[in-house]
């Protein structure tokens, strides 16, 4: 079953996999399921050098009325990690998202759209290690049109998507009509 989970922020419709079989749940994708929590090595910032992107990284997990939480657009400048999916380093697709813009103000993501393959994403952790990704793709999509399995379905090793708004804005609504999505796998060697 599929669940409609929104990044409100951003008034972003999200469909992720849900974990039980009612049609009614926003449940997101379970959390890692090879770790115990207490081995989990959480994020603390992440920084796009190509973008000159830097920002400490918040946790967010679900509103009570099954949104993605996302930073206040008043702080368009705070990047935050899904908590409940994979830490980044971890098997499976660590999530990471920003605001395009807010409050007047560009966003810590407002260039994600300039990422190309090849570049690199910093993920500090808390444990004083880095995990370097690099970009394998960039993908913009109608927010009707999401990639649920592709930004949270299973993968073979760790991974990470770079999610934030955009394409034109819908002044009747507020919002932005599409996704940018980054896609990144750990650097190799």
């Amino acid at each position: 079953m599929v669940a409609l989970i929104l990044l409100s922020g951003c008034a972003t419709a999200v469909s992720t996999p849900s974990i039980t079989s009612s049609s009614e749940s926003s449940a997101p994708p379970p959390a890692s399921q090879s770790t115990t929590a207490a081995a989990r090595i959480k994020p603390v910032s992440v920084e796009i050098p190509k973008i000159r992107a830097k920002s400490s990284l918040v946790p967010v997990g679900l509103a009570a009325d099954g949104t993605l939480e996302v930073p206040p657009t008043s702080q368009p400048l705070q990047a935050a990690w899904y908590e409940l999916g994979p830490m980044p380093g971890e098997v499976g697709p660590s999530v990471v998202l920003g605001h395009v813009d807010g409050d007047g103000k560009p966003g810590i993501f407002h260039q994600l759209t300039k990422l190309a393959p090849g570049d690199e994403v910093l993920i500090a952790r808390e444990d004083g290690s880095t995990v370097t990704f690099v970009v394998r793709r960039l993908q913009q999509v109608a927010k009707d049109a999401f990639p649920t399995e592709e930004v949270y379905g299973d993968t073979a090793g760790p991974e990470l998507r770079l999610i934030t708004c955009g394409g034109s804005f819908d002044r009747a609504t507020g919002n932005y009509r599409d996704n940018v999505i980054a896609y990144a796998t750990p650097k190799s060697g």
